[in-house]
């Protein structure tokens, strides 16, 4: 599996007074109550893969610095450890990810240098590592997150189902078979909510 660098807001500043609900209900114009009701549909899809989101008390921030965190770790042959350690820390323990004391300790946490780590992000170092993975990820199609690409070719989007993306997968399968012997094939996304698929 490989992680790829995306913000979903550049420009958010590392201490934020609203919650994500607020945050919802401001970019697309919907109430604060159905912004909660929007978030808890995905809270529900994440418990029934094993998953314990507690958006309720999840700390926005700008997350440009735990990007390059896990950039570092990538150098460390530790980049899937830290990335999926700044994941529970933001979405289940309700960290705040842009705090460079915090990212210090979960580095530490995954067996990363504390003084290294610290130095780091005292400076800009990783900074255009950050910046060409976002352009790599960019060119791959990922324009919104969730994304997920399988065999660098079939992109699932959006918070799906379990048993969604037990039917994509088990479609590119099926596909990867059939065009086995083509040397030459377009890329396909698949939109499983929606049941049908494009070139890409």
């Amino acid at each position: 599996m490989v992680y790829r660098c995306f913000e979903l807001d550049p420009t958010a500043e590392r201490d934020i007074d609203y919650n994500i609900y607020e945050k919802l209900a401001s970019k697309y114009g919907m109430s604060v109550e159905q912004a909660r009701g929007s978030v808890q549909n995905m809270v529900k899809m994440a418990k029934e893969a094993g998953l314990d989101f507690q958006m309720d008390t999840l700390v926005l921030t700008n997350t440009f610095d735990a990007h390059r965190l896990t950039m570092f770790a990538k150098r460390k042959g530790l980049m899937q450890e830290m990335t999926e350690r700044i994941l529970k820390a933001h979405f289940t323990e309700s960290m705040h990810i842009g705090d460079h004391t915090t990212l210090v300790n979960l580095a530490a946490e995954v067996g990363l240098n504390r003084e290294e780590v610290s130095e780091m992000l005292k400076s800009t170092n990783m900074s255009e590592e950050v910046q060409k993975d976002k352009e790599a990820a960019s060119k791959i199609g990922v324009n919104s997150v969730p994304f997920f690409l399988v065999n660098r070719k079939y992109a699932i989007t959006g918070a799906q189902p379990t048993n969604v993306f037990v039917e994509a997968l088990q479609k590119i399968k099926a596909e990867d078979v059939s065009l086995g012997s083509s040397k030459e094939q377009e890329g396909v996304r698949i939109d499983s909510k929606k049941g049908n698929k494009r070139l890409i």
